[in-house]
């Protein structure tokens, strides 16, 4: 039976996807009797990578403060097989310096395309380069799921949830109450608010100042470069989180990101205090280069639910912390941490010693990746989103949001597609070249 691998692909979705989904798929209608397309169903046809174009967004800022810890530039990775994958994340020095491990590979390989691509620099990737895997790898997921015509999250063992759990960064969501009103709620009121609208979690940061008779808020004024005195306030961190305890009722939930502000005594202090006010998570209460150090020792001396991590990388900073359980929930990323082929290794990780998930908030993209990873995670989840019900200009197709939960849909690959003319290009990739990882004798991949 011969095959192109177009129409490889079209049978497959057809065959594969109601199998995976449950039931039929949109390719479903196009494909060939299951009896008729059996031989073909024993492996999918090697797909190889052609080519990989970005693009920002419109009246991104290339050179603005987000433009790598959220990177928001859309990656395209093309396929002779016509299917293209959809990742976020990197830039584009970091993109291409990883895509040469990449373009002619079979894109279904998505386990040894990451090893190679980690271990074919001179380095294995920092933080910049990791951000760009990352990115590049949900798109090969994408493709790979598209080609199967089922949703990611079925890729991963399906639903372990019906929906995901959000809290926002600015505590009360936009869009929630009319910014006039909301530059007048007390705190109290604020988390009230977020409560009522089926939030999981009202959300403050270190700055934030107790209010019981004004307009909530934190720090007024630009945050680079602001003074701020750490032992003066510890004892407003204490007095915001009775009020915001007592907005969210006894049975709602806040939590507060420290933002690694402070020293290892102070941490102490300050969790000791929210202690008899039942913070779901305190994020990041300590500097990064101290979790390994310190964090066991913090975890000893409090009770509160420690949640580290939003700038963290790979399994190998998280594992020994899951592992002797001192942390309570890991707050790993897309793509920070290299995509979704480390994830689902954290993922396995964390559930083994139940430990929960929160991802830190990214693109919409990559936002679309923690929602079929973390509907898959069998453990307990929380994802900071930002986009509430607003339509993505650029993605005509995006998550479906309501009643302060982000809902999952049976759309083939992640969910998505992207409108080209709503973004700006910027180059593409088309030359691969040979990296230094070598093979051994078994076929697996060693560094140089």
């Amino acid at each position: 039976m011969a095959l192109d691998r177009r129409g490889f692909a079209k049978s497959l979705s057809g065959v594969l996807g109601a199998v995976l989904a449950g039931g039929p798929t949109r390719a479903s209608a196009q494909a060939p009797p299951p009896a008729a397309a059996a031989p073909a169903t024993g492996r999918l046809a090697p797909t190889r990578v052609t080519r990989i174009r970005l693009f920002y967004p419109q009246n991104y800022d290339r050179n603005g403060p987000q433009a790598f810890p959220q990177s928001n530039m859309v990656v395209l990775v093309d396929t002779d097989a016509g299917i293209t994958g959809i990742g976020q994340g990197g830039s584009p020095d970091t993109v291409r310096n990883v895509g040469r491990s990449v373009i002619g590979r079979n894109a279904f390989d998505t386990e040894m395309i990451w090893q190679g691509a980690f271990m074919d620099g001179f380095y294995s990737p920092g933080k910049e380069r990791l951000h760009a895997l990352g990115a590049i790898d949900l798109a090969l997921w994408d493709i790979k799921a598209k080609a199967l015509g089922a949703p990611l999250y079925q890729l991963f063992g399906g639903k372990a949830r019906e929906h995901i759990e959000l809290y926002a960064t600015s505590g009360l969501p936009q869009g929630i109450v009319p910014p006039a009103e909301a530059a007048t709620l007390t705190l109290k009121e604020r988390a009230e608010r977020t409560m009522a609208a089926g939030y999981r979690v009202f959300r403050v940061d270190s700055d934030i100042l107790p209010n019981p008779g004004g307009p909530a808020g934190a720090r007024r004024g630009p945050a680079q470069g602001a003074i701020f005195d750490s032992r003066s306030h510890i004892r407003l961190i204490a007095e915001a989180a009775a009020q915001m305890r007592e907005g969210v009722g006894p049975d709602g939930n806040w939590m507060i990101d420290l933002h690694q502000k402070f020293d290892f005594h102070e941490a102490v202090e300050v969790c000791r205090l929210l202690e008899p006010h039942r913070p779901f998570i305190v994020e990041d209460p300590l500097r990064e280069e101290q979790f390994r150090t310190q964090l066991p020792k913090l975890r000893l001396m409090t009770s509160v639910p420690l949640a580290p991590g939003e700038e963290w990388g790979t399994r190998a900073d998280f594992s020994p912390l899951v592992e002797h359980r001192d942390i309570d929930f890991a707050r790993v990323s897309l793509p920070n941490v290299g995509g979704i082929t480390e994830m689902l290794k954290i993922m396995a990780v964390c559930d083994t010693h139940r430990v929960g998930i929160v991802p830190h908030f990214t693109g919409p993209i990559a936002t679309t990746g923690h929602m079929h990873t973390m509907m898959a995670f069998p453990g307990q989840v929380l994802m900071e989103y930002n986009q509430g019900e607003r339509p993505v200009p650029y993605l005509p197709e995006f998550l479906e949001c309501r009643n302060g939960k982000v809902w999952p849909n049976d759309r083939p690959g992640i969910g998505l597609t992207v409108d080209e003319r709503q973004l700006v290009f910027v180059e593409a990739v088309t030359e691969g070249a040979p990296g230094a990882s070598q093979k051994r004798l078994d076929g697996s991949l060693s560094h140089w």
